[in-house]
């Protein structure tokens, strides 16, 4: 579609960051690693205590909300709108951003709701301005290295796939927002903690074309499932599942992905996708040579993806580049998610694409 915004030129691109809480840090550190080419100039939060220690933080200007910033775009000179605010109130936001005539920038899961997804397109393509979705796990090097072996046909005919999200949450993560663990705001398992996994059976694997699936909670005190667990069939013919569980003892365990096809077999695993654990294909190639190095340790089930995405988001802005994961991107893993759900809710099979 036709963008109305001209691209950014003789400053570094300015963000606005919306929502100073956990995924925040993230975002503001990214920023920093890209200090010659972009800068933090706002940041909000509803909250004062977090709003004051971000601004102390980052030197960035303080408003109490969205509206009230971008009242003051035009002062701030602002580029691109950054949004690390609960789930469900990523619609909004967006509208109100685009509508401001600005592009926009939205943490997953990009909506909780099917209609609310494509409304976020509708109205960024409406005003011409841009909408990232943010999939930072894509960039890790492990899973760089297995969309390449796919996308030059390493596997042969792909047959089988698996996902597995083992992390904890205890009550008190819960417990110490109001919004977590709610329908409206947060989602559950599937929509929160695995939503970066989902992503990954469509972007690697391919188009789904059917699933179903199971959702309980099964410990936790919280509207939301803490445990799920899907089947999918694929256009391709391949068979997989997905197995979250938020209530690993004692800490988190794996994050994982496994594929296997007719000339070969990979899994990546560790405790968010970061180890390459088996790599074997019928036919050696140069990327082997990279396997070693594309694992990395970690400690954070984010991973370390977040300055390379903002790395394409600032080529993106400056007009050198095309987003790699906008808005109708988001949607196909949204699609998948909401699927997830109506089957659980249903007990039948959802076949894809939804109807709109």
């Amino acid at each position: 579609m036709q963008q109305s915004r001209p691209p950014v030129a003789g400053h570094p691109v300015r963000f606005a960051l919306i929502g100073c809480g956990r995924i925040a840090q993230n975002h503001m550190e990214a920023i920093k690693k890209h200090a010659e080419r972009a800068e933090l100039v706002a940041v909000c939060d509803v909250d004062p205590a977090a709003l004051q220690v971000a601004v102390a933080k980052t030197g960035a200007r303080g408003f109490a909300s969205l509206t009230e910033l971008l009242a003051a775009k035009a002062e701030l000179g602002v580029d691109c709108i950054v949004l690390a605010t609960p789930s469900g109130l990523h619609p909004r936001q967006v509208i109100e951003t685009a509508r401001a005539g600005l592009d926009v920038m939205t943490e997953k899961p990009m909506a909780t709701r099917w209609q609310d997804g494509l409304d976020m397109v509708k109205a960024c393509d409406d005003a011409g301005v841009r909408l990232f979705v943010v999939k930072q796990n894509r960039r890790n090097p492990t899973l760089q290295l297995l969309k390449r072996a796919m996308s030059e046909g390493r596997f042969g005919r792909l047959y089988n796939v698996a996902v597995n999200v083992f992390w904890t949450r205890p009550q008190a993560y819960y417990d110490s927002a109001e919004w977590r663990g709610t329908w409206e705001f947060d989602g559950g398992a599937f929509m929160n903690q695995a939503s970066h996994y989902v992503d990954l059976l469509d972007w690697i694997c391919g188009p789904v074309e059917s699933v179903m699936a199971y959702t309980g909670t099964l410990a936790r005190n919280i509207e939301v499932e803490d445990s799920g667990v899907a089947a999918l069939k694929w256009r391709n013919g391949a068979m997989g599942t997905v197995n979250v569980s938020m209530l690993t003892y004692p800490r988190n365990l794996e994050g994982s992905i496994t594929l296997l096809g007719e000339k070969g077999s990979v899994r990546v695993g560790g405790l968010a996708v970061n180890e390459i654990q088996h790599w074997e294909f019928d036919a050696p190639h140069e990327m082997d040579g990279l396997i070693q190095g594309a694992s990395y340790q970690t400690t954070s089930v984010y991973g370390f993806g977040h300055p390379l995405y903002y790395d394409n988001v600032i080529r993106t802005l400056r007009g050198e580049s095309h987003a790699e994961t906008d808005g109708r991107e988001g949607l196909k893993s949204l699609e998948l998610l909401i699927a997830m759900y109506m089957s659980a809710r249903d007990g039948k099979r959802i076949n894809l694409p939804l109807n709109y």
